[in-house]
């Protein structure tokens, strides 16, 4: 059974990546590809069914997902459109929960309020890695996603919380209103609280404890399951404490890692990420079947215009929210518009239709409970059905469209201004890269032809290229190229240091420093290599 189960596992594993080789050929979101191949594989006769235990799910899949989408998020981006992803994240996934509860109890037969919430808890989070996996390698405003990935990165914990109380409230048939909100409290401030105290204990142990890139690395894995579990554990939100230990880690990484360990984690998690991801939305296609095998008090057309209706609804009341939330606190609050410009219509309209939905719901609906008291849970199955037929329904839908609507609204990027922050920043490192070499190698200058050339390449602001000078075998040469490769060393150090004060600064995007990091990791790596 192991062994079927690990070959499977690892047949999985090479599907996702042949398909999506086959997706960036034919130019598809590989989410929405590997969503409808893992449908049509599941028709293959004697396909087994993989058996995703729910627990599972979440404590597999969460943890590293949520951690990598806060690690990759900039602190100072979200700080920036922390009003629209609050809106979003808090204000549209209760509204989205509310509408879906009510419109299902009124549709289906026997669906009760409160499972009507279990079902809006469930479908009310859209998915970032759908999103931006769709909008990468088009013009975006890169505020459009930030907005996007900030509100995956806390809609996943409002939504289970949610869910969380409407499973309760069905087990119980009470629901105090009071009572709910003062949990949501707890649940949520405890889960942030008990991240931020993991991540500085991480903190204090890269820092100050003797570690190698191997460790550095096993540690970024170790911490998010630690963070979710210990949150869990007591019966907070292990979602937030992630999400919050990520973003103080990943503010203070610059801190923490040698430029081997950050090279190593950034290839190592790249590799783990896409493979989780890859996973899930094909498990996502692959699970249909066997949940239409449930359905069997219910005929095809009716389940199938309930999950119909509802997917529509969901992309309905998104983008009836969006619109009002962009602009509204505009006409409430003068500092809102005096300090901000007004938003064109196209980059919202981009935000309201980014609403697919992904690996977060899948786990909410396979975290249904398969008896409560002693019974079956009501509907379980339809619950499945519906979201799955949402993901399917907004990840085709909207996904495919997205790239077209892009194109045909005609959104401008933000590409000028990052190519000033690229320059400032370019200009910024060149002199204090100058003024290092003047100070501490003004006589290897006027000596050597390279320490020259260098010094003339700053001087006009160009970046370093390779130079074939580091590779000479001339033993004449040695002791030159000895110096030349310890001065380029440790402008790479004096390069590092003015990053940090841009950094703290706030003078540049996050993403423009991150690059520049991995330029920096790359060039030393070089360097540290050569003969």
């Amino acid at each position: 059974m192991i062994q079927d189960n690990l070959l499977l596992i690892i047949s999985l594993l090479f599907v996702v990546a042949m398909l999506t080789m086959v997706s960036e050929k034919i130019g598809v979101s590989y989410p929405i590809f590997l969503v409808i191949a893992g449908l049509l594989i599941s028709f293959i006769p004697g396909m087994p069914m993989l058996e995703l235990a729910p627990d599972w799910v979440f404590l597999i899949f969460l943890p590293p997902l949520l951690y990598s989408a806060a690690w990759n998020t900039s602190w100072k981006d979200f700080w920036s459109a922390k009003r629209p992803i609050s809106l979003l994240a808090f204000g549209l996934v209760f509204f989205t929960a509310t509408a879906v509860a009510y419109v299902s109890h009124a549709l289906i037969p026997g669906f009760t309020l409160a499972m009507g919430f279990v079902l809006g808890g469930i479908i009310s989070p859209p998915d970032a890695v759908a999103a931006t996996s769709v909008l990468q390698g088009l013009k975006v405003p890169k505020r459009v996603v930030t907005i996007l990935e900030g509100e995956s990165l806390v809609n996943d914990a409002s939504s289970l919380i949610v869910f969380r109380v409407a499973l309760a409230t069905v087990a119980s048939g009470q629901f105090v209103f009071w009572k709910a909100g003062v949990d949501f409290l707890m649940v949520a401030v405890m889960g942030i609280l008990i991240g931020l105290a993991i991540a500085h204990v991480l903190y204090v142990v890269h820092r100050f404890f003797p570690t190698t890139p191997s460790i550095d690395t096993a540690l970024t894995f170790i911490s998010p399951y630690l963070m979710y579990i210990a949150a869990e554990h007591y019966h907070y939100s292990g979602v937030l404490s992630v999400v919050s230990g990520g973003l103080f880690l990943s503010f203070r990484s610059h801190e923490l890692f040698t430029y081997q360990s950050r090279m190593q984690t950034n290839y190592v998690w790249e590799t783990v990420i896409f493979l989780l991801n890859g996973i899930v939305f094909i498990l996502i296609g692959l699970q249909l079947p066997e949940v239409m095998l449930g359905l069997g008090s219910y005929t095809v057309t009716e389940v199938i215009s309930y999950a119909v209706i509802i997917s529509l609804l969901t992309i309905i009341i998104r983008i009836i929210w969006v619109f009002p939330a962009t602009y509204l606190p505009r006409v409430l609050f003068r500092s809102i518009r005096e300090g901000e410009p007004r938003p064109k219509w196209q980059p919202v309209f981009i935000v309201a239709w980014s609403g697919m939905r992904g690996v977060v719901s899948l786990a909410s609906a396979l975290a249904i409970p398969l008896t409560i008291s002693g019974a079956a849970f009501p509907h379980r199955d339809l619950f499945l059905f519906i979201t799955f037929v949402v993901i399917l329904f907004t990840l085709v839908l909207q996904g495919l469209s997205l790239p077209l609507i892009i194109r045909w609204l005609k959104i401008e990027d933000d590409g000028e201004n990052m190519e000033e922050q690229n320059a400032m920043m370019n200009s910024r490192l060149a002199t204090v890269s100058l003024d290092y070499m003047k100070s501490n190698y003004d006589g290897e200058i006027a000596e050597f032809e390279p320490f020259r050339l260098l010094k003339d390449r700053y001087e006009k602001i160009i970046e370093m290229a390779d130079s074939k000078f580091l590779h000479t075998n001339d033993d004449s040469n040695r002791t030159t190229v000895r110096k030349y490769r310890k001065m380029l060393l440790e402008i790479i150090e004096v390069k590092r240091g003015e990053i940090i004060k841009l950094r703290k600064e706030r003078a540049c995007a996050d993403e423009l420093i991150k690059t520049k990091e991995r330029e920096l990791d790359l060039e030393e790596a070089r360097l540290r290599k050569s003969p």
